[in-house]
């Protein structure tokens, strides 16, 4: 059958990577069965309501490919796809259940409800609100203590008869708590996110939900609601949690890799993070681990969900990044590197050490590190460091190395000095004083990049240019040359 689909996040401030790995597996259903997949924006609380969040939700789901066919945006025949922009709709269906006695007006201040919890705890009974306000009138209720002249309006949850099980697509007959008598519109005349999403649904003509298992339990006062306006619902998959190594729920306070915007500002590829979202939780029947999204449209299936929380492993993604970076033409490497690259300019210098630092960079992030040298004009040396990188009583030391790489390299020609000619005058430097390999070449390295850790050395000093790496060699020779 042809579906329809859809998303729904809260516009509370930075996208959760959460919001990401239900859109995928939502996209891919539409995709597979030639459906249409929906955006729609369920913005009913307005005390956390972050006014620049619902762009950053378009820009990121766009930045990941998991592009919609209906939403705020883009309009569609189903809108509008905006929760406050639809608050007429809520309002008339809370009152349509007042009127069919399936939901009740409650005039109960805050502070008694606050009391009723507390005596609830007390006396070690499920907490639920108690209906003190159910078939009263509002000059009734008024009587009462704890009287608010604004009402909410609660559902009326049956007495027996109350579905606490349902067929959830991955797992079958699922078992779910009794609800109490939740409010479903605010005072305010805002809905609640149970009164909403059971109408949005409904009116979008959305066949399946796939979403978080942390709404399992919200199921019975759903169906609930479904039963008592005489709709059919759609089918329902609760799809396994994303979890920190310590099995707690993946959250922005405890984990940056929570923000979807981390990963952008680490550098991770989308392609490689829409690949790691997929087997989360999710598997492709020939164990494959690297894939694209075109691969989990043509293979997706609800039943090769685990039912176990995966965990959000960040150096499995490393890994996977990485191998996605090496995969990269050079020219689509530096692209895609650009916006973490230390300026301007460079750029036949990144030419030359594309193919190098493919291999070497985990996130898009680590570049900028790597290329530093290139940008900088007069290093600040350490003097110690310069040091330890000769030979240790030995021979050369960073002195004697220093001083033989000027010479040899002085003799290479500007127009000639490529990788192969650095590396045949260097080595050939070597071969003449017997030295072994570190001690001679180490010193080079921290004197033109100030760092131990770079990328290879032959690469580094044709990018940097004869120039500039006599320069840097000369001046590290002078600091080294300096009385102690």
């Amino acid at each position: 059958m042809s579906v329809r689909v859809r998303i729904a996040p809260s516009p509370t401030g930075d996208p959760h990577v959460g919001t990401a790995y239900v859109a995928l597996f939502n996209a891919a259903l539409a995709r597979q069965r030639g459906g249409q997949f929906v955006l729609r924006i369920e913005a009913t609380d307005r005390g956390r309501y972050v006014a620049n969040s619902e762009q950053q939700i378009f820009d990121t789901l766009h930045w990941l490919g998991l592009d919609w066919d209906e939403g705020p945006d883009k309009g569609g025949p189903r809108g509008p796809y905006r929760q406050s922009e639809r608050l007429p709709l809520y309002q008339a269906a809370a009152r349509q259940l007042v009127e069919l006695g399936y939901a009740y007006y409650c005039w109960c201040t805050p502070e008694r409800l606050e009391e009723m919890r507390a005596e609830q705890m007390r006396n070690k009974r499920p907490p639920g609100y108690d209906r003190q306000c159910l078939g009263l009138t509002r000059d009734e209720r008024a009587r009462l203590p704890g009287f608010d002249d604004s009402p909410v309006i609660r559902m009326r949850v049956p007495d027996r008869d109350v579905p606490l099980t349902f067929d959830d697509m991955i797992r079958g007959p699922t078992n779910a708590p009794m609800p109490d008598d939740q409010v479903i519109l605010k005072k305010d005349g805002y809905p609640t996110y149970h009164l909403a999403v059971v109408v949005d649904d409904h009116e979008m003509g959305i066949t399946h939900v796939l979403r978080a298992e942390e709404w399992i339990s919200s199921m019975p006062k759903q169906l609930l609601l479904y039963q008592f306006f005489g709709w059919q619902p759609p089918a329902f998959a609760h799809l396994p949690l994303l979890r920190n190594p310590d099995r707690s729920k993946i959250s922005k306070r405890k984990n940056p890799a929570a923000r979807l915007l981390w990963f952008q500002e680490e550098g991770f590829l989308p392609e490689a993070l829409v690949n790691f979202l997929a087997l989360q939780g999710w598997s492709m029947s020939d164990g494959r681990e690297i894939f694209s999204f075109d691969d989990v449209v043509a293979n997706f299936d609800v039943e090769r969900f685990s039912l176990v929380g995966p965990i959000f492993d960040v150096d499995k993604l490393d890994w996977m990044n990485g191998e996605y970076i090496q995969r990269l033409s050079d020219a689509e490497f530096l692209d895609r590197a650009q916006a973490f690259l230390p300026g301007p300019g460079q750029e036949s210098a990144l030419r030359l050490l594309a193919p190098h630092l493919k291999t070497r960079v985990k996130r898009l992030k680590e570049v900028c590190d790597q290329v530093e040298f290139l940008y900088q004009g007069k290093l600040d040396l350490e003097r110690d460091l310069l040091h330890k990188q000769g030979s240790a009583g030995g021979s050369p030391s960073a002195l004697d190395a220093l001083l033989a790489a000027e010479a040899a390299l002085d003799h290479v020609a500007a127009d000639g000095f490529s990788e192969s000619a650095v590396e045949a005058a260097l080595h050939a430097e070597q071969a003449k004083r017997e030295w072994k390999p570190r001690p001679f070449l180490m010193p080079i390295r921290v004197a033109i990049s100030g760092k131990t850790q770079t990328p290879p050395l032959f690469p580094m000093l044709a990018a940097l240019g004869r120039e500039r790496t006599l320069v840097r060699l000369r001046d590290a020779i002078a600091l080294l040359s300096e009385p102690d």
